[in-house]
C-alpha cells in the first residue's frame, strides 16, 4: 500500500508543480509528506489517504474549520487546507508546530459515533491516562470542536500535541 501512496504523491507533485521533500509522518489513514512549491513559500504538508471515507471526512472537517475562520483552538494551531485532489485522495495543508490539533480522518461531522456507556467510560479512562495532566485542556479542545459539529473520537498526544 505504501507504494501506491508514494505513486499518488508523485502524481500530485506533478499536477501541482511541486516536489516531495521527505516524509513528515504516517498513520492508519495514510502518509504525510513535506512538499515544496513555487506557489507558496516554505514547506507544506501533503497527506495521501489510503481510503476514500477517511479522506472525504478529513477534507470536510478542514473545510468546516476554514469556513468558520478557525486558525487555532485554545492556542493550538490548526493546519489550513491549501489544495486537494479527490482522485488522488490528497490534502495539501500548512505545516503547524506545537501546540497543534490535526489529523481529522477519524472525526465525524455533525454526529457523534454511537457507542455504549461502557465504551465511552473506557474512552475517557484511556484519554485521562494518555494525556495525564494535559487532559483537561485536551477535553476543552474536543468540546470546542464538538461545538463546531466536529466529533473527534480518536484524540492522542500525536494529534493534540502540547509540546
Amino acid at each position: 500500500m505504501d507504494e501506491d501512496i508514494v505513486e499518488r504523491a508523485d502524481a500530485y507533485s506533478l499536477r501541482r508543480d511541486c516536489h516531495l521533500a521527505g516524509r513528515l509522518g504516517f498513520g492508519i489513514h495514510g502518509i504525510v509528506f513535506a512538499i515544496e512549491s513555487n506557489a507558496h513559500p516554505g514547506i507544506a504538508a501533503l497527506k495521501i489517504h489510503n481510503a476514500e471515507e477517511p479522506y472525504f471526512r478529513e477534507k470536510q472537517v478542514y473545510r468546516r474549520l476554514a469556513e468558520a475562520g478557525i486558525l487555532e483552538i485554545h492556542g493550538f494551531r490548526v493546519p489550513q487546507l491549501i489544495a486537494f485532489d479527490d482522485e488522488l485522495l490528497a490534502l495539501e495543508m500548512t505545516v503547524v508546530k506545537p501546540p497543534f490539533v490535526l489529523d481529522f480522518a477519524g472525526a465525524y461531522l455533525d454526529r457523534a459515533p454511537e457507542f455504549s456507556d461502557e465504551i465511552w467510560e473506557e474512552w475517557t479512562r484511556k484519554n485521562e491516562e494518555q494525556f495525564g495532566s494535559d487532559w483537561p485542556m485536551a477535553r476543552m479542545i474536543l468540546g470546542e470542536l464538538k461545538d463546531l459539529g466536529i466529533h473527534m473520537h480518536d484524540p492522542s498526544p500525536f494529534n493534540i500535541c502540547f509540546r
